[in-house]
């Protein structure tokens, strides 16, 4: 009967520590690729373009309905030109996808993993993580809102900080009305 007691208690008291110290991740919540969209929109002196790109997979981690972290993956050969058609949208898309831009040859897919999430208010989050582009890595920090099973945010990215230097004026000089700006857009509506 002793030994049983003590079995039960070392069995209890292993229990009680393995809890103490173990934490729980929350729930991981996988993004409905199908269901999400990411728009794209670069900027020029004479206008801009846009389109959409394509999120191979992703995530986000919640404790008790509270974002905690995510990561995604996008498939740089997806990216797509929506305000163009014909002859047009087909040498803008191929122009992006080439080494001039994203070399999706070389560089297929882009990610996103969350480092540190803070609430800003209810279903609010100032987020940051590491973006990397084109085997590159930068840190970021963007809003992101939550409602339901559904999250949305907005990015302003550098793509000069991703060795894509086409037509910057940073990098080049006289570029005059073929110049395209540094920063592109880019606005996610996500599904989970």
């Amino acid at each position: 009967m002793k030994n049983s007691i003590k079995n039960i208690a070392t069995v209890v008291m292993v229990a009680f520590m393995t809890f103490s110290f173990t934490t729980l991740e929350g729930d991981k919540k996988d993004i409905k690729v199908d269901n999400s969209k990411v728009v794209w929109k670069g900027y020029k002196v004479t206008g801009s373009h846009e389109g959409i790109i394509s999120i191979t997979s992703g995530h986000l981690n919640f404790d008790k309905d509270i974002l905690t972290g995510g990561s995604f993956e996008i498939d740089m050969t997806t990216i797509l030109v929506t305000d163009l058609e014909g002859e047009y949208k087909g040498k803008l898309e191929g122009h992006l996808k080439s080494d001039d831009f994203f070399g999706v040859t070389k560089f297929p897919s882009a990610s996103l993993s969350f480092t540190k999430v803070k609430s800003t208010g209810k279903n609010s989050y100032k987020v940051t993580g590491d973006i990397t582009i084109k085997g590159k890595t930068e840190s970021i920090s963007f809003d992101l809102s939550v409602y339901g099973n559904k999250a949305n945010a907005s990015l302003k990215i550098d793509r000069t900080k991703f060795d894509v230097r086409y037509g910057s004026t940073s990098f080049f000089d006289g570029l005059k009305d073929k110049a395209i700006y540094d920063e592109f857009d880019l606005v996610v509506d996500l599904e989970f």
